[in-house]
Parts: structure tokens; C-alpha cells; sequence
């Protein structure tokens, strides 16, 4: 007899809850029904609260011509976004022509200066290959700072037999502005 009234147990639990559930239902609906009719109540206002029709369409007005106003602001700075690219895309193509003219430029002075590194090549040669008594005469037509970067440019044995004919105060002066050309240089 146990097994009888677990089961009746059993159908009352599912029977209670059955109702229960239909109790909700029901009471949900309601309060959706209630807070329904009560939104048509509170939404529903005396003509005196609402804004004369001259008002409204003040407002439009103004409102359209803010939006005109924002639209015009817009336009303009459209186009000045777009003269804002164009100018960027002129610029960067200026600095490639710069960048292109210092490149053709630093070019032409490195070929310049070894042009003229070795037209100095050449002389100091010229002058290393004369005869020692004819060198030294046309150093004494020198000044001694031009005589100078000759002489130190020259093979010691060239250049000694230049000053050994040059007269003694002028080897002096050579010599001494060679000595002192790198006395400003960085130790370190």
C-alpha cells in the first residue's frame, strides 16, 4: 500500500504544480493588461501641455537651418580635406624631387672633388718629377701656405730636395706650416 499513496503523492505534487503554473499565467496577463491601460492613461494629455503650432514651426525652422548650416560646415570642410590631399601629394612629390636633386648634386661634388683630387695627384707628380733646382725655384714664386700642400703631399725624398733649394727663411715658413696643420686636430 505504500506504492498507492506514492503515487498519489506523487499526483498531488504534479497537480499543484499544474495549478500554480496556471496561476501565473493568468496573473502575468493581468499585469500586462493593467500596465497596458495604465500607459493609455498617463500618455493621453490636455491640449493646454502641448506647444501652439507657430512655436513647432519656429522650431523646424531653426532646426532646418541648423541642419543647412552643419551640411554647408560639412561641405567646406570636405573640400578642405580635399585640397588638404592634394596639397600633402604636391609636397611629397617635391620632396622627391629634392631628395632626387641633393643626390644628383652630392653626385656631381664627389665627382668634382676627385676631379680635383686628382688634378693635385697629378701635379704633386709633376712636381716630384722635376729637376730639384728647377722645383725649387718655381716654390719660391709660392706662397708658403700653397707651397705647403704640395710639399706635404709629395714623397720625403721630393720633397726635401724642393726645400734644400729654396732659400732658408721660405723652407722655414713651409716647414712650419706644416708642422702646425693638424695641431687643432682631436687627440682622441
Amino acid at each position: 500500500m505504500k506504492a498507492g499513496s506514492a503515487r498519489r503523492g506523487v499526483l498531488v505534487v504534479l497537480s499543484t504544480l499544474l495549478v500554480g503554473s496556471g496561476l501565473l499565467r493568468v496573473g502575468g496577463q493581468a499585469g500586462h493588461v493593467l500596465a497596458a491601460s495604465g500607459d493609455l492613461a498617463v500618455t493621453e494629455t490636455p491640449e493646454s501641455d502641448c506647444l501652439p503650432r507657430e512655436e513647432i514651426s519656429a522650431i523646424l525652422v531653426a532646426l532646418d537651418d541648423r541642419e543647412r548650416r552643419v551640411a554647408d560646415r560639412e561641405l567646406a570642410l570636405a573640400d578642405r580635406m580635399q585640397a588638404l590631399r592634394v596639397a600633402e601629394a604636391q609636397a611629397v612629390a617635391r620632396i622627391g624631387e629634392l631628395e632626387q636633386a641633393e643626390a644628383d648634386l652630392a653626385a656631381t661634388i664627389a665627382q668634382v672633388e676627385s676631379a680635383a683630387e686628382t688634378d693635385l695627384d697629378r701635379l704633386v707628380t709633376v712636381y716630384e718629377n722635376m729637376r730639384p733646382a728647377d722645383a725649387s725655384a718655381l716654390f719660391a714664386t709660392m706662397s708658403p701656405e700653397f707651397a705647403a700642400g704640395f710639399i706635404g703631399r709629395m714623397r720625403p725624398e721630393a720633397a726635401a730636395d724642393i726645400l734644400t733649394g729654396l732659400d732658408p727663411a721660405n723652407a722655414y715658413s713651409i716647414s712650419v706650416i706644416l708642422a702646425g696643420r693638424n695641431a687643432n686636430a682631436p687627440d682622441e
